[in-house]
């Protein structure tokens, strides 16, 4: 139970379908304590929402408090990710580690028999016994990329009861049930940063280190604060002008050795800015692991279209992928999701 309607409706739906059904609120930061502020967290205002909803469901609720846990598995490896060049995503980390892994584990020591969230994706058992997991009904709420790194074992006895809705469905369905938090706005970024960008966070961490900003032929074009404040693909914000018209400067490459930052004019046929062919580490399979070669396709990103690849085993953990269109600013740390249809097959990460 986030607080959210989302998860507020899957209580609803699980009680429905006559499941005993008990709210767990996840606390993963303690901006009250910490030394390296953060933004206006609203958790105590979610708690008390997740909290309002299971009294009006008629349902147990708890906090669980995963603050440590967090810290070592989410918050660290983002810093350290920033630090050594790469785009590491904080909700990914989040799933496989800490909701689907040490939350889950506790709902099971606990007693429970599954554990729900109010994802938007689909869950269905094969005609083999496996257990699939599929992209939610409503594609502009889909949220299986984030799911990518699960494993088979961290879906099982696992229900997305709003999958198969679309959102206003889920808000009309909460405003019929007079739900509390029914016409609640759907929470934006990373919780626990609040409104801060993540930049500004991160700078509680890491230390501005200035730089030169250079051109592919290294001719120095400006300086930079720091690596961390850019990633692979940015425009804005690297206050360097350009001298042609509707043309920007574009991020394409850091050198953590020399502390340069590498930039060009934005082109289409940019070899730095788009590529084809990857390769992709930590390969995790939320069923069956691949075979050596397949077709699927891939989402770089969490609003990126899925695009068709070729998908090429290397090792036990990594693969080479290949895509039919090339694409745009694919950055190191950022995980790739390989579906087969609307089955999410699982990720890797660039």
């Amino acid at each position: 139970m986030s607080g959210g309607v989302d998860s507020a409706v899957a209580a609803l739906l699980l009680k429905k379908a006559g499941y005993r059904v008990h709210g767990i609120f996840m606390r993963t930061w303690n901006a009250d304590d910490d030394s390296k502020p953060v933004g206006e967290c609203p958790w105590k205002i979610d708690a008390d929402d997740a909290r309002a909803v299971c009294e009006k469901l008629g349902v147990g609720f708890e906090i669980v408090n995963m603050i440590a846990n967090y810290r070592s598995f989410v918050v660290e490896e983002l810093v350290d990710g920033y630090r050594n060049g790469i785009t590491p995503n904080p909700d990914i980390l989040c799933n496989s580690r800490i909701k689907f892994g040490i939350l889950k584990n506790y709902a099971t020591e606990s007693g429970c028999e599954k554990f729900a969230t109010g994802h938007y994706c689909r869950i269905v058992k094969g005609w083999d016994g496996c257990v699939y997991v599929l992209e939610g009904v409503d594609k502009n709420k889909d949220q299986s990329y984030f799911l990518a790194m699960l494993s088979k074992e961290q879906v099982q006895n696992v229900e997305f009861p709003v999958g198969i809705l679309t959102k206003p469905e889920v808000r009309q369905i909460a405003e019929t049930a007079g739900l509390p938090n029914c016409k609640k706005k759907d929470s934006q970024g990373i919780c626990f940063l609040g409104k801060i960008k993540i930049q500004n966070f991160l700078s509680h961490y890491i230390d501005d280190l200035p730089g030169d900003i250079v051109d592919c032929d290294g001719k120095l074009l400006g300086i930079h604060s720091g690596l961390f404040r850019f990633t692979i693909g940015q425009r804005h914000g690297i206050n360097l002008p350009s001298n042609r018209d509707f043309a920007h400067y574009v991020v394409i490459g850091k050198d953590l050795e020399k502390n340069r930052l590498i930039v060009e004019i934005e082109r289409k046929d940019s070899k730095f800015l788009y590529g084809q062919e990857f390769f992709v580490h930590g390969l995790s399979f939320v069923n069956e692991p691949l075979a050596d070669h397949a077709k699927l396709s891939a989402r770089p990103r969490y609003r990126d279209p899925a695009q068709p690849i070729d998908f090429f085993r290397t090792g036990d953990r990594t693969a080479r992928i290949v895509f039919e269109i090339p694409q745009r600013a694919v950055a190191p740390g950022q995980v790739a999701a390989f579906y087969d249809g609307e089955t999410l097959v699982g990720g890797g990460v660039f």
